[in-house]
């Protein structure tokens, strides 16, 4: 989903509130690609809330009062009222957009039934993934990953959320992934140093990488792999693997999964150890990005994979040195777990 093109360049101002002891403060507002973006008065990004996942606290009253999802205290309050009637536009349209269980139902029952009588119950269980793959729209793969990482969080403990981290984390975030919302980037304890890729472009990143190191290129280069592993493979792919051909059935059929699939799933990739990528596909990412890749590739051949190209062809080492995060700003990230 993207915001509503008569949107792209609207602003606004607004009151911002990262938790419930924080002070309010003048932020501005705007419409990202697929993100309400939330930015101070010189322009920087204090943080970007899924359009898809927004909710209204007092609907009909003003000032507006937004939120990110339905389980946070930080609030977003809104005057204007073309803002305000826009984001409730672009909310609609988002539930509009989402499938009708009806239509899903059609289309699993066809994909059912012609898969049966073409090639058999043998090729089904792939076809029905494939099936599920191709229809599941954005807006459930955010709903999927929000969930999951709420499973995560049961397991592992909460997102860090300090709020001078948070704000670092924003800018962090669009060094590595730029500002076009390519991702979002959640730090919490995953138990083992590493990057997972979830489902609605939700990257979570161990706490570890960011507390224990002092060079912010090794925490980039695990992004950058979590980004490669997800262009490379879909996220929602070993869900439904996990799940089961029944369960994938209810998916295309409902349109939801049990709960238990995605909480027996959080489980298994708890200390997943970093993904086995192609090298090529990581150096032309750490080249995008302008991030040194002999941190990643040193570290991750002490864990017993061979990275060799990433020391040897790092595509900055020719280059002038180029400071991948300032340094005020890794400090203040440092903190976001305090």
């Amino acid at each position: 989903m993207t915001a509503l093109k008569e949107y792209e360049r609207l602003e606004s101002g607004g009151l911002w509130r990262a938790n419930a002891d924080a002070q309010r403060r003048d932020v501005v507002v705007s419409f990202g690609n697929a993100t309400l973006v939330i930015s101070d008065g010189a322009g920087r990004p204090l943080t970007h809330w899924s359009l898809a996942a927004v909710t209204r606290q007092n609907p009909g009253k003003r000032p507006a009062i937004f939120a990110p999802d339905m389980d946070t205290d930080e609030t977003l309050e809104v005057e204007d009222t073309l803002m305000v009637d826009a984001i409730e536009k672009v909310r609609k349209t988002v539930a509009k957009a989402r499938p009708r269980k009806g239509k899903l139902r059609g289309l699993g029952t066809l994909a059912l039934l012609g898969g049966l009588v073409a090639l058999g119950v043998f090729w089904l269980p792939d076809a029905m993934r494939q099936q599920a793959l191709g229809v599941v729209p954005a807006s459930k793969r955010v709903e999927i990953g929000a969930v999951l990482l709420n499973n995560l969080q049961g397991l592992t403990g909460p997102v860090c959320r300090g709020s001078l981290g948070r704000a670092a984390l924003d800018r962090f975030q669009a060094r590595i992934l730029g500002r076009d919302g390519m991702g979002q980037i959640v730090v919490m304890p995953l138990g083992q140093q590493t990057a997972i890729p979830l489902p609605g472009k939700i990257i979570a990143l161990d706490r570890t990488l960011i507390e224990r190191f002092d060079d912010p290129a090794l925490a980039a280069g695990f992004v950058l792999a979590a980004q490669q592993s997800r262009k490379l493979q879909d996220p929602l792919l070993p869900i439904l693997e996990r799940a089961g051909f029944t369960n994938t059935m209810r998916l295309l059929a409902t349109g939801d999964l049990p709960s238990d699939v995605l909480s027996d799933y959080a489980a298994t990739i708890i200390g997943d150890q970093a993904p086995n990528l192609p090298e090529s596909n990581l150096l032309a990412a750490f080249e995008q990005a302008r991030v040194p890749s002999t941190p990643y590739g040193k570290y991750i051949q002490q864990v017993g994979q061979p990275m060799t190209d990433l020391i040897v062809n790092d595509p900055m080492t020719a280059q002038d040195s180029i400071d991948v995060f300032p340094d005020d700003d890794w400090v203040s990230l440092q903190g976001i777990c305090d």
